[in-house]
C-alpha cells in the first residue's frame, strides 16, 4: 500500500475513535440523568416522608454517601428534591453542598495518594493544564461542579494527584455546590 494509502486509512479511523472518545463522557451523562430522573418519579412517598424526618441531616448524609462514590454515578437529586418540601432552600443548599463537598473529597485523596486511577486522556490533561494555575484552578472546579457532571470525578482525583491545596477544591466545590442544591431545592418547592 503507498504511504498515501496508509494516510488516508489513518485519518479515516481517527475519525471514528474521536467520535468514540466523545460517545462515552455523553452516554455516561445521559444515563446519570436519566437514572435521577426515574428516581424522582419512583420515590415512594412513604420513603421521602421517613427520611424527611431528618430533615437538613437526611440532605447531609444522602448526598455525602452519593458523592463519596468514585466515577459511579448514584442518582440523589430527586430524593433531595422530595425532601425539600417543608425545609429552608438555603438549609438545603448549605447541607447538600456540605455533604456533597466532604462526599468529594474522597476523589482528591485519592488522586493525593498518588494512584494513577485516571485514564490519560484529552479532558485529563487538559483538566491538568487548568490546574497548574490556582486561580484559573478554582473556577474550572467550580464550573465542573456546579452542573451535574459525572465528569467532575476525574478532576477531582487529579486536583488531588497535582498537589492543589486542599482549601481551593474544598471552597470551589462547596460554592458550586450551593449553587446545584439550591437549585434542587427550588425544583423540590423549598420555602
Amino acid at each position: 500500500m503507498s504511504e498515501a494509502g496508509s494516510q488516508a486509512t489513518g485519518k479515516q479511523n481517527a475519525i471514528p475513535t474521536r467520535q468514540r472518545a466523545w460517545m462515552r463522557p455523553v452516554l455516561v451523562a445521559a444515563i446519570a440523568i436519566t437514572l435521577n430522573i426515574i428516581a424522582y418519579l419512583t420515590i415512594p412517598q412513604d420513603l421521602a416522608y421517613r427520611l424527611g424526618a431528618f430533615g437538613y441531616l437526611g440532605v447531609f448524609l444522602i448526598t455525602l454517601i452519593s458523592n463519596a462514590t468514585i466515577v459511579i454515578p448514584i442518582p440523589y437529586f430527586g430524593l433531595v428534591a422530595a425532601l425539600s418540601p417543608g425545609l429552608s432552600m438555603v438549609g438545603v443548599g448549605i447541607a447538600g453542598a456540605l455533604g456533597s463537598v466532604i462526599g468529594e473529597s474522597v476523589g482528591f485523596f485519592v488522586g493525593r495518594s498518588g494512584r494513577g486511577v485516571v485514564e490519560q486522556t484529552r479532558f485529563y490533561r487538559w483538566v491538568q493544564r487548568q490546574l497548574e494555575h490556582p486561580w484559573r484552578a478554582f473556577f474550572v472546579l467550580f464550573a465542573l461542579s456546579a452542573p451535574p457532571n459525572p465528569a467532575f470525578d476525574v478532576a477531582g482525583i487529579t486536583a488531588g494527584a497535582m498537589g492543589l491545596p486542599y482549601w481551593i477544591f474544598l471552597v470551589a466545590v462547596f460554592l458550586a455546590r450551593l449553587v446545584r442544591f439550591g437549585m434542587i431545592a427550588l425544583f423540590g418547592g423549598a420555602t
